[in-house]
């Protein structure tokens, strides 16, 4: 294998090493020897993360960028000491998790050191009186999972890469679970951190309920991706195992009629574990032996906890629906949706056959909810070779909903892939932005979304972050490019 043989898509502004043998040495000192590699085939599985236009570059011999190192530390001083190595030799840090993220916000785009948690993997303590974990951060999120369940608990946060994410994952990029609706989403579920910023100093973040004490600090490094900080353990709030579970499903004729359903639902303050909206080309693809739903929007719902409680609660989810044109379609619906939800291998089969697909979930109030979803359907479905757009909304507030769209299509002769994806994305991203939704429900800004970072925030508040990151990380260490479109100091003073 040999790198020479691959094209770079990032990379052009890589970081230069001058000595890598002294810095591979130094390394080495710190984490020891095994736990360091500059070996091709190491460096070839951080190249990327889970993108689906990666994918598409990996087929035709490309790859998104190109690490000098990958260390694996195992405690919180090695983190230090990287971190203090790295401003020294002015040398980017890329904190890696699962690599399981979709918008590049782990791929190491100008090059420098792969810092990888994965032997952090520590159940530290369960507190069943305080109904919280505490955990190191690299544990995968499956595993902990199953260690709660074994002892009679829930974390309540399942998201669809629960089998290839971790806690540290989850918080950087502000993750949203399956069951969200009910036991909140990541920033929900914190409680207390470890952190080491930019310059190597380790900051803890007390575990506590809630506190009025300034500014909460530690929120910044949720949703930070690891730009400000590397978290390296964290408290999270736990449930117990839920003692019964309800699975609903109806199908609507419109998706007004579902979103007004699910909207007047939780305005009851009913609030089901999983609420699930599939438009009719969704509900077509993915429940297509539900005869009741064709051509229909399917809806499910997972009401789930204390028996009386949950008894209550399909009660007046059943009457909601009903109410809103809603057809009773059973339990055979939400089963198929247990048995396939972690299957993700609908939209990864279409590189081989040259098509170029993704998803993008943005997140929108209430009272624009169908507006948002009709506006990018129509703009999307302009786009010249696009043969896909659908959507599904998997989030749900008393104040709005989270959506996911999906496109997928094939380049028009003149145009390259990237070019066609970049349009799909950015056609969405501005339909949603017009009508005055997020650009991003969960899956973070990293690459694919850093260039709307002003329109979303206004030039007054992407400025005060860029502050806050130039104030942490002077020298710019930790994962540069991403979010604040930082670019790599490639002489002093030049950014």
């Amino acid at each position: 294998m040999n790198f020479e043989d691959f094209e770079l898509i990032y990379n052009q502004k890589r970081c230069q090493i001058e000595d890598k043998e002294d810095i591979k040495k130094k390394l080495g000192n710190i984490v020891s020897a095994g736990n360091v590699s500059d070996k091709e085939i190491d460096l070839l599985a951080y190249t990327n993360d889970s993108s689906l236009i990666t994918l598409n570059w990996m087929i035709e011999g490309k790859i998104a960028g190109k690490p000098d190192f990958i260390v694996w530390p195992e405690n919180v001083d090695q983190v230090s000491r990287i971190l203090k190595l790295a401003n020294k030799e002015k040398i980017p840090i890329i904190p890696f998790a699962e690599g399981s993220g979709v918008v590049g916000g782990s791929i190491p785009i100008y090059g420098g050191i792969i810092l990888d948690l994965k032997k952090f993997n520590r159940v530290v303590e369960i507190n069943d009186k305080n109904l919280t974990v505490t955990v190191e951060a690299g544990i995968n999120g499956m595993n902990l999972e199953r260690i709660l369940n074994s002892k009679g608990f829930t974390g309540g946060h399942v998201p669809q890469s629960i089998y290839t994410s971790s806690v540290g994952g989850w918080i950087a990029h502000r993750a949203a679970g399956q069951f969200s609706t009910k036991y909140g989403k990541i920033e929900d579920i914190v409680l207390g951190m470890e952190v080491v910023l930019p310059q190597g100093e380790i900051i803890h973040f007390k575990t506590i309920a809630r506190a009025s004490t300034g500014p909460q600090l530690d929120k910044l490094f949720i949703g930070g991706e690891g730009t400000l900080g590397i978290v390296t353990k964290a408290t999270l709030k736990i449930w117990p195992f839920p003692q019964k579970r309800a699975l609903i499903s109806y199908a609507f004729p419109k998706i007004e009629d579902s979103l007004e359903a699910c909207r007047l639902i939780l305005r009851e303050m009913v609030f089901p574990a999983v609420i699930r909206i599939y438009d009719v080309a969704e509900t077509n693809r993915h429940f297509e032996q539900e005869g009741k739903a064709k051509d229909k929007v399917m809806t499910i719902f997972v009401c789930e906890g204390k028996s009386d409680l949950v008894d209550l609660e399909e009660k007046i989810t059943r009457k909601t629906c009903e109410e809103h044109s809603g057809i009773d379609c059973g339990v055979k619906p939400v089963e198929h949706w247990f048995e396939t939800r972690f299957n993700v291998k609908e939209t990864s089969m279409f590189p081989p056959y040259k098509i170029v697909a993704d998803t993008i979930e943005i997140a929108i109030m209430w009272e624009k909810a169908a507006e948002v979803y009709h506006a990018v359907l129509e703009a999307t479905s302009k786009i010249m070779g696009n043969l896909l757009i659908s959507a599904h909304v998997s989030h749900f507030y008393s104040n709005g909903v989270g959506y996911y769209f999906t496109f997928g299509g094939v380049p028009p002769k003149g145009t390259s892939e990237f070019e066609f994806y970049q349009q799909c994305w950015n056609t969405t991203v501005k339909t949603v932005l017009d009508i005055g939704g997020s650009f991003g429900h969960h899956h973070g800004v990293g690459i694919s979304r850093s260039h709307w970072m002003e329109r979303e925030w206004g030039t007054v508040g992407l400025d005060k972050m860029k502050k806050i990151k130039n104030i942490l990380d002077p020298n710019n260490i930790l994962n540069p490019g991403k979010i604040y479109l930082n670019t790599w100091k490639i002489k002093e003073g030049e950014q």
